[in-house]
Parts: C-alpha cells; sequence; structure tokens
C-alpha cells in the first residue's frame, strides 16, 4: 500500500443537488463537500451524471428510479429535502445498500398550518369568494359560511403533524376525534383527542375530515364512495398529506350531488393535473379550495428540511449513524449517543476477526481465510442490553467483517442492508443481551464477539477449533479491545497494527523490533498481553501452546510486507505474525 505524500488531501465526496434547496444547507456540505448544483437536469442528463457522485439531495421534482439507483455506483446517501420519499425507489436503494434520508420533522408546523388554513378556507368559502369577488360580482348572500367552534374535527393519522393540527384545532374550539391504530392513547388523551377503532366509526361523526397517514397499500384510496356516503353532507374533506388517498373521482361526484359540503386539498392523484382530468375538474369545482402542493412551502419549513437532511448527508458520508433513514431502524434520540461510539468499534472487531482470527493458523502460516467462521454471536452488556435497537451494531459487524473480502463486485455494506449481504454471504449473527453489571470493570457497556462453528459442520472440537472472541468497551468515547482470543488486553484499535503471538521469553521483543527496524518500519505503540487462562496447556495442530504465552500488539507507521512478516516467524522469533489495517 503507497504511502500518502506529505501534504496529500484526499478528494472531498461529491454531491450533486438537482432542486434547489436552502442557502444555509449548502453553507454545511460546503465545509466538508464537493457540491454540484444542476437544476433542470433531463432524466437522461441525470443517468449519465450520476456514477461520479456519493450523494443526491433532491426535493419531490427529480425521480430516483431503480435504474439511476444501479447506475450512481459510488452512491451512498439520497436525501428527500421533505417528508415524504414517493419519487425514490427505496426497495432498489436498500438492496444496493444506500441509505435513503427525509426531514420527518422539518415541516410538521407547516403542514398543520396549512390544513388549518385550507379547513377556515373551506368553512368560510374563502376560494369561491374571491373568484366572485374578482370577477366584479358581490354575493354575500350566497357565501354563507359555517363556524369551526364546537364542530368535531376527524383525523386519521395521530403522528406528529397529526398531533399539532389536533392541538391547532384544540385553541379553535374544535372536538377532537382519530383514528390511528399506532397512536399512543396518553398523548392521545393529553391532546384532547378521543380514540376510534376504525375509520367507519369516525366518518358520520366529523363536520371536517383530515388525513395525515403516508401513501402506502393500506392507505390508497382510503376514502371512496362508500366511506363518503356515510358522511354527513355538511361535511369538508381535507388532504395535506399524499394524494391517491380519497378517491378523487367519488368525491367530483358527491360534491356535484351536494352529499358533501367542500373539500380543501392541496396534494393530488396526478401533479400537475391533465387538462381534461378528473383531477382538474375536482379543482375547478367551486366547493373546492385547491392549492398546489404548498403543505411544506414556508420559508421556515423549507430551511429546516434543508438544514436537516445536509446534516444527514455529512454525517453519512463520514460513516456515522444516519438520525432519519427511511430504510434503517429508527434510533431514538436518546439511544444515538450510546450507539455512536460502539458502531465504530464494533466495525474493527470484525475487521480483527478476518484479518488476524481467521487468517492465520495456530502454526502461524498463513491460511488465506480458510478459517473463517460465518456462526457469530453478538453479546451486549451494560447500557447496550437495555437498547430498543441494536441493527446499527449488526450492520457494523458485516461491513468489518466483509471490509477486506467483499470481492470486486464492492458492494456498500452499511445499516439498510446488512442482513440482506449476510444472508447472501452465508453468514449467521445471533444478538443477545446480558444483564451482567459491567460498571465495576470501569465502563458502561461491552461488546462480545464470538465466532463458533456452525453446529451443521460437522467439525471436530479440537483445540484448533475452540471458540474464539474479541471483547471490547468504550470509554470517554475512545474504542479498546480487552479480549483478543485466548489473550487480555488493552489497546485502542487503530491504525496498522502487527500482532504476534510469541512464547513470552526474553529478546522476543527485541527480536521482532530490530527486524522491523532493518525493514524501516518505526514501532509508535506497543502492548503486551498475556493469557487470560492460566495453568492451561494443551496439544493442537500447531504443537503444545502453554501458559507462557503472550500476543505483541506493535502499532506501526506503515504496513508491513509479506516477507518480513514471515521473517519474523521461527524458533528466534515468534510463533504467528499477522498485520491488521483498521
Amino acid at each position: 500500500m503507497p504511502i500518502p505524500a506529505p501534504g496529500f488531501q484526499p478528494a472531498l465526496p461529491k454531491i450533486l443537488i438537482p432542486e434547489k434547496i436552502s442557502p444555509d444547507g449548502i453553507e454545511i456540505l460546503k465545509k466538508s463537500t464537493t457540491i454540484h448544483q444542476k437544476h433542470g437536469l433531463s432524466p437522461e442528463e441525470l443517468l449519465r451524471i450520476i456514477p461520479d457522485y456519493d450523494a443526491l439531495i433532491v426535493r419531490s421534482e427529480t425521480k430516483v428510479t431503480a435504474e439511476l439507483l444501479r447506475a450512481g455506483k459510488k452512491l451512498k446517501v439520497v436525501a428527500r429535502a421533505g417528508v415524504g420519499v414517493d419519487n425514490v425507489d427505496v426497495a432498489t436503494a436498500t438492496t444496493l445498500g444506500v441509505i435513503v434520508v427525509n426531514s420527518p420533522v422539518g415541516n410538521i408546523n407547516a403542514a398543520a398550518e396549512h390544513t388549518i388554513a385550507l379547513m377556515m378556507a373551506v368553512a368560510r368559502n374563502v376560494g369561491d369568494a374571491c373568484a366572485s369577488l374578482k370577477a366584479g360580482k358581490w354575493e354575500r348572500s350566497r357565501l354563507v359560511g359555517v363556524e369551526v367552534k364546537g364542530k368535531t374535527l376527524a383525523i386519521v393519522g395521530l403522528g406528529k403533524v397529526g398531533l399539532t393540527v389536533a392541538r391547532q384545532a384544540g385553541g379553535l374550539g374544535m372536538n377532537l376525534i382519530a383514528y390511528d391504530p399506532y397512536a399512543n392513547p396518553n398523548i392521545a388523551a393529553a391532546a384532547n383527542v378521543t380514540l376510534y377503532p376504525s375509520i367507519k366509526d369516525l366518518l358520520p361523526l366529523a363536520d371536517f375530515f383530515t388525513i395525515h397517514t403516508p401513501l402506502i397499500a393500506s392507505t390508497k384510496g382510503m376514502i371512496g364512495a362508500a366511506e363518503l356516503a356515510i358522511m354527513k353532507p355538511t361535511a369538508r374533506l381535507l388532504n395535506v398529506a399524499r394524494g391517491g388517498m380519497i378517491d378523487e373521482a367519488a368525491l367530483l361526484s358527491a360534491l356535484s350531488a351536494q352529499t358533501i359540503a367542500g373539500a380543501g386539498l392541496d396534494v393530488f392523484t396526478s401533479e400537475p393535473p391533465q387538462p381534461d382530468s378528473v383531477t382538474s375538474r375536482l379543482i375547478a369545482h367551486p366547493a373546492v379550495v385547491a392549492t398546489p402542493h404548498l403543505g411544506a412551502s414556508t420559508v421556515e419549513a423549507q430551511e429546516n428540511v434543508s438544514l436537516d437532511v445536509c446534516e444527514q448527508v455529512i454525517l453519512i458520508l463520514a460513516g456515522q449513524l444516519p438520525r432519519s433513514a427511511v430504510n434503517a431502524p429508527f434510533i431514538l434520540p436518546e439511544e444515538y449517543g450510546t450507539l455512536k461510539p460502539f458502531v465504530g468499534l464494533v466495525e474493527k472487531m470484525g475487521t480483527l476477526y478476518t484479518q488476524h482470527c481467521a487468517r492465520y493458523r495456530r502454526d502461524g502460516l498463513p491460511g488465506t481465510n480458510a478459517h473463517f467462521r460465518t456462526t457469530f454471536d453478538l453479546i451486549y452488556e451494560g447500557a447496550l442490553a437495555n437498547l430498543n435497537t441494536t441493527k446499527p451494531l449488526f450492520a457494523a459487524l458485516v461491513k468489518g467483517l466483509l471490509a477486506t473480502i467483499a470481492g470486486p463486485d464492492g458492494t456498500n455494506v452499511n445499516i439498510v442492508n446488512a442482513e440482506l449481504v449476510a444472508k447472501e454471504r452465508g453468514i449467521t449473527i445471533n444478538e443477545s443481551r446480558s444483564r451482567e453489571n459491567v460498571d465495576e470493570k470501569g465502563y458502561a457497556a461491552s461488546v462480545t464477539l464470538k465466532a463458533r462453528l456452525s453446529r451443521s459442520s460437522g467439525a471436530s472440537a479440537d483445540a484448533t477449533e475452540e471458540e474464539q472472541e474479541i471483547q471490547g468497551f468504550v470509554s470517554a468515547n475512545t474504542p479498546y479491545i480487552r479480549t483478543l482470543d485466548r489473550f487480555s488486553t488493552n489497546f485502542v484499535p487503530a491504525g496498522t497494527l502487527l500482532i504476534c503471538r510469541n512464547f513470552d521469553s526474553v529478546g522476543k521483543i527485541g527480536f521482532v523490533g530490530s527486524r522491523l527496524g532493518k525493514a524501516g518500519v518505526n514501532i509508535r505503540y506497543m502492548s503486551v498481553a498475556p493469557l487470560r487462562t492460566g495453568g492451561k496447556t494443551f496439544e493442537g495442530n500447531g504443537g503444545v501452546e502453554s501458559e507462557n504465552e503472550a500476543l505483541m500488539i506493535l502499532e506501526v507507521d506503515r504496513p508491513v510486507e509479506d516477507a518480513v512478516v514471515k521473517g519474523l516467524i521461527g524458533e528466534e522469533g515468534v510463533l504467528e505474525a499477522s498485520v491488521v489495517t483498521l
């Protein structure tokens, strides 16, 4: 491996931004990336240039298709500056290991306020009245509206936007009812919202009806002719979430028949609507107040979502955890800090296993991963045992294990595709939690990696096939290895390490140091690790092993050539030597 020349600066990650985002978000990106803002690209132009980029930031216009994702060989992250990701092929991104992030909180208030604005506009005939007045008419008697105070607002989807709408509508004196199978009853009660078991229970009671759910198979077309038929003729529908959840043809028929009083719509099945389509006729109906998908279109919301996704892109490109990945487990903010340093530790434990434990046999000769095991246990102790999700640690292990043996395809292993990659490679990882108190050991949490033969392998359980173990912990955000196979140690896994197994006798350190000096390799740090199991002597394929063995762990300033490593092994030198690059 060549040594970078003095002053060498690695190339910065490249980000493509084909749509307009906040200038403040751009400023965040400029500090550590190269940005190309290319607005108005055709799909063909985008497909042609995407192979050059590490990240893609879009809003709603750019279609991130499977073809585009496959062409983006370097892509690590696609960021959607907004809530929905309808324009991103998330399934393909997951398969390819591309993290998809959005900003689920940046435009909550904007969407909620727009819902209230449409509700008030529909209640008071604002749209029709404005058009009438601009046409030179004065139709006060025809445009009598209704007040919202004392009316019942039915909410489908009591997530962050739905709850914000509820609180704002509650301030207007409205009665609040909702349906959401995942809603927290205590949070709903605190917002004075009464939960109902189904949508059909809400419909006959609603004076105003609003939807705040994602567009998925179960919500597509959830309000059709049958649902509209059981609503009050004075009811008014609102949709600032996603088009496609209300059957537009059925709603147009109900409005024309005056079995529904009105609708406030910000989203549509087709955007922009095609001329002479059902959507266009619905928008033109006098009982409809329509806006062109403006739910998140406030100065504040655009700023918030841009800052949020740009910060997440920087984190991901730096190898850190995403906050709001739509194709990865949700990580609670209070757990993020605990997980973050352990992700790096577990990845390095996986790399240590592949480059040290699995690479060399007990006789010190290279095994070319002949002893790479495919069944692993990850055991979490202390604070890690209480986390809701440990999937980032699972992913980190898979990435570390495969870092040097992934093959020519260069699979990008991360939190979104780790399980799929492990399955394809025949790797089984069992996660478990230990309630052992680790505080007395001087740290709050630890993680243990055990590599063992699969029960189905049929191999004999001799001394060379004993369980291999690596254990680590984090102190002051610094990762440490405290157990490496059969040895007790305490070192920071970083840089290039030369790990030697030897008899703990006079002259071994001097011999290794002398040979490295002759090869021009400088030792930056050295640690000696004794056996953690005393009083044992057993026969293995590599000869007699006894309790006077030790490991020398040396951090060196450059990679050590194979010839130098082999020259360390022998009666005068060490029993085994391996080079690990972390």
